[in-house]
């Protein structure tokens, strides 16, 4: 029987698909006022389980009951008149309307038969407030930042007056102070009684916001313990086995030079980038969002133009703007949106593998697609990648699985050296470690790394040097020796970038 504090409960579900199990006799429950963690490894059923919570499945099985009543949630009406919202990791919003038409889409309050925008405007700004959000209502979204059409998607799902808010990795791409302006939102959301369903792989946020955690492995919920519960066992009953080392890290000999970037500009977006690679190393381009890493190394792989400089691998210097040529140097980019720019969605495991190596392979004018399959399924062999088979649709796949694609067709390639551009966002804890331990074999077999991240941690566990960028430029390089969080962000929060960058330090956090 359920508490009078239970808004939420789900009793045995299961959904299956062709070939593949989602959901196998999943129990969870949520209580008014608490932030209730899920937690799994990409393909545990996660995103399954909250979009039968958002009527996008239906279960095949099992029950859910909200404030004690069983309930069908056919579809995302239904789940809006039980008060569930579901902020997604990619936004369910209009770009070109304001904000007050985007919180109010399709439920415009109405005066003579037209639109009230007065009255729309003043909810939407009492809802804006609400979210501690400094937004005008009359703005158009498409200019707003991430962190603000976040708040814009939350007090969305207020003005539905919603009692359960599942959250999807809503702190992915948000830097330190808006993950605190998050969290401080959650909490108070959590003290008017709204219960909150939070999904993240960062293992830090779960006890400074989480109340509870349920683990799920494999397709079912294998545990409900507190949010207090160590980060290593958190790690264990997600993977099914303790992980020992979470950065492993092991630093050959830095070989010949394969990359040499000297005075990179691109006007009004990045200054005078000088770097190295050597064969062996990783290198670790680290700063705060906005630096300027992404725009670096998409133009140094000819994805993005730039104004003066030039790139060399293997002392032979590349055209800009040319993608062609960077590969036929052996430049390889895995870029920072997967899904927009590392993958053809609707394509399957096998020729989302094969992309890169579709020429090269190709005699007459024709692929050998059997020497295609065989490479694409050896390398998804290697890269444990999570599927019914090799043609299943990538789309289909979770994040992880996805970014292992994206990885694994450069290994086909062979690409002498790799450009990793968030190469763990929304990975769990598990295909985290096997993505360092696929760098460490690179690195061993004399390719190169270069790897933006946001993720300080991992910058310092897994690069042997750092070159640390603001405002468009570098500010400074640390060894993996030297390398600290507070040194890091002393030059990633460098007032004025310049030639001399210790002068410019200031006390990191």
């Amino acid at each position: 029987m359920s508490s009078p504090d239970e808004l939420l409960r789900i009793e045995g579900v299961r959904k299956s698909f062709p070939g593949v199990v989602a959901l196998d006799d999943v129990d969870f429950d949520l209580r008014r006022g608490e932030v209730h963690v899920l937690l799994g490894e990409n393909g545990a059923g996660k995103s399954t389980l909250i979009k039968v919570l958002s009527g996008a499945h239906r279960p095949d099985t099992g029950r859910v009951l909200v404030e004690g009543q069983e309930v069908q949630i056919r579809d995302a009406q239904d789940a809006a008149r039980l008060g569930i919202a579901t902020i997604y990791q990619e936004f369910n919003l209009v770009p070109d309307v304001t904000v007050a038409e985007n919180i109010f889409l399709g439920r415009q309050p109405r005066r003579f038969g037209f639109i009230d925008t007065k009255r729309m405007e003043a909810e939407a700004a009492k809802l804006l407030e609400r979210v501690g959000v400094d937004v005008s209502p009359s703005a158009r979204v498409r200019g707003l930042g991430i962190a603000q059409l976040q708040m814009v998607e939350i007090a969305k799902a207020l003005s539905l007056d919603t009692k359960i808010l599942i959250m999807d990795e809503p702190t992915a791409v948000l830097t330190t102070e808006e993950v605190d302006r998050l969290f401080a939102i959650a909490r108070r959301l959590r003290e008017e009684g709204v219960g909150l369903v939070f999904i993240t792989h960062h293992l830090e946020e779960i006890a400074a916001l989480g109340d509870r955690v349920t683990v799920l492995r494999d397709g079912r919920s294998v545990a409900h313990v507190d949010a207090s519960e160590p980060e290593d066992e958190l790690v264990r009953l997600m993977v099914g086995r303790s992980i020992d080392e979470q950065y492993p890290r092991e630093r050959p000999e830095p070989g010949q030079m394969l990359l040499q970037v000297r005075g990179l500009t691109r006007n009004g977006v990045f200054e005078g980038i000088d770097l190295d690679v050597r064969a062996g190393e990783v290198v670790g381009l680290a700063g705060l969002v906005g630096a300027g890493r992404t725009e670096v190394v998409r133009a140094v792989f000819g994805a993005d133009p730039y104004d003066s400089g030039g790139v060399e691998v293997l002392g032979k210097k590349l055209p800009g703007s040319d993608v062609g040529a960077a590969l036929n140097a052996g430049l390889g980019l895995v870029p920072e949106d997967r899904k927009g720019q590392g993958l053809v969605l609707d394509a399957s495991v096998e020729e989302n593998l094969g992309l890169v190596t579709l020429g090269p392979t190709s005699k007459g004018g024709f692929v050998n697609l059997a020497s295609q399959r065989s490479s694409a399924a050896r390398v998804a062999d290697e890269l444990a990648i999570r599927m019914a088979h090799i043609g299943q649709h990538v789309r289909t796949l979770s994040g992880g699985n996805q970014q292992k694609v994206v990885i694994g067709k450069w290994l086909l390639a062979d690409s002498r050296v790799l450009v990793l551009d968030e190469p763990t966002r929304g990975v769990d804890a598990g295909a985290k470690v096997e993505i360092y331990r696929l760098i460490n074999e690179l690195t061993a077999s004399g390719h190169a790394v270069l790897m933006v991240s946001s993720d300080l941690p991992e910058v310092l566990g897994m690069s042997d040097r750092i070159l640390v960028m603001a405002q468009g430029r570098v500010t400074g390089e640390l060894s993996a020796e030297e390398a600290t969080q507070d040194s890091v962000m002393s030059l990633a929060v460098a007032a004025n970038p310049g030639p001399n960058p210790e002068e410019n330090e200031v006390e990191g956090r």
